[in-house]
């Protein structure tokens, strides 16, 4: 989440009259409406919350599947920790001496040219290393100021504690906010969230303290409140080095985030990138069965309690079949999304019990100094006095901290094979992984016919592309329908006016039979547009995008046309204008068997942002550019020839010169 209550107080009116104009409803009580697309993304995530398959494993059974999940929790993320690390650069810029600890400054690089301001707070008086508790800090401004009592009051216990910037909102700033305000979908085609930085950056904070021996690296624990409980679920899950963990509103099922329109609050930071479909026990299953204290607010406008508790229950179960009941709990404290005093002092009482072996209940624990007199000034806890390091990289970081892959080398037809068959595995499992695992029936229905508008007329069948989508195709008859012909299929565009593709056919399929197509998003199961940006977000969380779920609905109505009257099977087309290529070009690769593809000013590449209000054509498919772009899908659909109606935009020349080399056939310019 990316405001707190204490600094963001102007938004938080506006925020409840957004939620009452919204359609809130409880997700308990939502059925399933036919061409809905808010009905269909709460389904989705409905599904995913309710499918914990986890839940009744034995111990040995999930010590056998933990790894996979746990380098599936990575890839999500983006990076890997099997690589070993050496500890990271320090720069240390001055100390605070405080009565019974001191407060180090100091940055350190996390990656080459991106630095991490942090204050270390390390208790004194003692010989012993102390236990460490990580500090990760939520969305607001001035961080190391703003969270600086929880640990103060640590170091007071007799922790050390490290608290560091955030990319967004720290003394240098970056972005959080990438679809959210600022139109970044293309961070989904990049595989990237900012999660990812920050979870890095964590990890790195620890092999840094791993060398310090005023610290006991075996009694590690980590929290943090919003953006910070979302990031200790991360770095729980992700680093073994944390013995417990207490993420503090940081979490929710997505039946609940989606179903109640909560998402449209949150920063990007709190859902992973997500190929593989997971609900936030899926990150919770990773971190037991190591001592887990969920801490939650009754009243947050981002997480309701009772998505809360229903958490909370799974995963208690979870843990009870490991063998380790009691071990994760749920303290629920009145109001909004914030601290209280209850969920405080029960952290502390946390990592007393489970760091250092001490049973002090809550209420013997005094809670965080709130007099500001008694806390460091805005100036103290700073740690650049002149400015960060010339080359640091936050500001830009969304650029470098994954690095795409540069376009193949295309020599000959092996090498053409073996990259075809690396994007279409790579496609199926992870950009297309939401893709049903059984297709619904097609239930197909001839609803509409006239002897008009073609010399053998025209038919309007309905089908269903997928549970709770019908859609129709509309065949219009140029041959005879008692042969089998040739079959064009046309993508409408959204908001195009009439005529507009029937125009495009004339082009490129004269005295052929021509069929109309709107997939989700078109003509009559489209939606308003000013729903396109928590469509995009909301699908993305759910493991899918508004064009891969068009991509769905291509592939189905080429497979439903095969079986028309009038078709051969054998030689149908798809055809698409502007953005709707993209469609037109991925339904095509999965399907393996269509005649031609034919564009007209197609987009290039997924690596382009949108208007910050997301309202224009999307071109983002999950991770898509860790494999392959637009531009390379031509060189990957043979034998299906490709055509372009008008001029063949330059990046797609790559194709054309990687099928020569292959000894195959160029495009066709119509």
């Amino acid at each position: 989440m990316m405001y707190t209550s204490r600094s963001f107080s102007w938004y938080v009116p506006f925020l409840v009259l957004i939620l009452l104009l919204s359609p809130f409803v409880s997700t308990a009580q939502q059925e399933p409406v036919p061409n809905s697309i808010l009905s269909y993304l709460y389904q989705s995530s409905a599904a995913l919350s309710a499918d914990f398959p986890l839940a009744d494993l034995s111990a040995s059974t999930w010590e056998r599947e933990r790894p996979e999940r746990h380098r599936q929790f990575m890839e999500m993320m983006g990076f890997s920790l099997e690589e070993p690390r050496d500890p990271p650069t320090v720069r240390h810029t001055g100390t605070v001496q405080e009565d019974g600890f001191r407060i180090e400054k100091f940055f350190f690089e996390s990656m080459p040219g991106l630095y991490v301001p942090a204050n270390l707070y390390v208790p004194e008086g003692s010989n012993a290393p102390s236990p460490l508790v990580l500090y990760l800090a939520g969305h607001a401004p001035g961080q190391k100021v703003h969270y600086q009592a929880h640990p103060r009051k640590l170091a007071q216990l007799g922790f050390a504690s490290l608290i560091f910037d955030t990319v967004q909102f720290g003394e240098v700033a970056g972005h959080h906010w990438g679809p959210y305000n600022r139109g970044w979908f293309h961070w989904y085609s990049r595989g990237y969230n900012p999660a990812a930085v920050e979870l890095w950056n964590a990890i790195r904070a620890l092999d840094y303290l791993a060398i310090r021996e005023e610290i006991d690296m075996e009694n590690v624990g980590v929290t943090g409140i919003s953006g910070g409980g979302s990031q200790t679920w991360y770095l729980a899950a992700a680093d073994s080095r944390i013995k417990a963990a207490a993420p503090v509103c940081g979490a929710g099922t997505l039946d609940s985030q989606i179903g109640e329109r909560r998402i449209d609050g949150h920063c990007d930071c709190m859902m992973p990138h997500n190929p593989f479909q997971w609900d936030f026990t899926d990150i919770g299953a990773l971190i037991a069965p190591r001592p887990l204290l969920i801490a939650q607010s009754d009243r947050d406008e981002l997480y309701g309690i009772e998505s809360t508790r229903a958490f909370h229950q799974k995963l208690a179960t979870f843990y009870q079949n490991l063998g380790a009941t009691g071990q994760v709990s749920l303290v629920e404290t009145p109001g909004g999304h914030s601290y209280h005093k209850k969920s405080r002092t029960a952290i502390f009482s946390f990592f007393l019990e489970h760091l250092m072996g001490k049973h002090i209940s809550p209420e013997q624990i005094t809670d965080i100094e709130t007099d500001t007199e008694a806390l460091l000034s805005a100036e103290q806890p700073q740690v650049y006095s002149e400015g960060a390091p010339a080359d640091d990289l936050t500001p830009v970081i969304q650029d470098h901290f994954l690095n795409m892959p540069p376009p193949p080398v295309i020599q000959n037809e092996a090498d053409l094979l073996q990259l075809h068959k690396k994007v279409t595995d790579y496609l199926r499992t992870h950009t297309f992984a939401a893709f049903p695992k059984e297709a619904a029936r097609f239930e197909g229905k001839e609803i509409y016919r006239t002897d008009d508008l073609a010399p053998h007329g025209n038919k309007t069948f309905a089908f269903t592309s997928e549970a709770g989508w019908r859609l129709k195709l509309n065949v219009f008859y140029r041959q005879n329908p008692e042969e089998a012909h040739p079959l064009v299929i046309v993508l409408r565009n959204p908001g195009e006016l009439r005529w507009d593709s029937e125009s495009f056919a004339q082009k490129i399929a004269r005295g052929q039979n021509v069929a109309y197509l709107e997939v989700r998003g078109t003509g009559e199961v489209g939606w308003a547009p000013e729903l396109n940006w928590h469509i995009r977000r909301a699908a993305a969380w759910t493991g899918r995008t508004l064009p891969s779920m068009q991509v769905y609905d291509a592939l189905r109505a080429i497979e439903f046309a095969r079986n028309l009257p009038g078709v051969d099977p054998q030689k149908i087309s798809i055809a698409a204008r502007d953005g709707m290529g993209l469609v037109a070009m991925y339904a095509a690769l999965l399907d393996g068997s269509c005649e031609k593809l034919i564009l007209s000013n197609p987009p290039e590449t997924h690596d382009l942002p949108s208007p910050a209000h997301g309202m224009d054509t999307a071109l983002e498919l999950l991770g898509v550019l860790k494999c392959t772009d637009m531009y390379q899908i031509p060189a990957l659909l043979y034998p299906t020839r490709t055509s372009f109606l008008g001029e063949v935009p330059a990046r797609y020349l790559w194709s054309e010169k990687s099928l020569k080399a292959a000894g195959r056939h160029g495009f066709t310019r119509l």
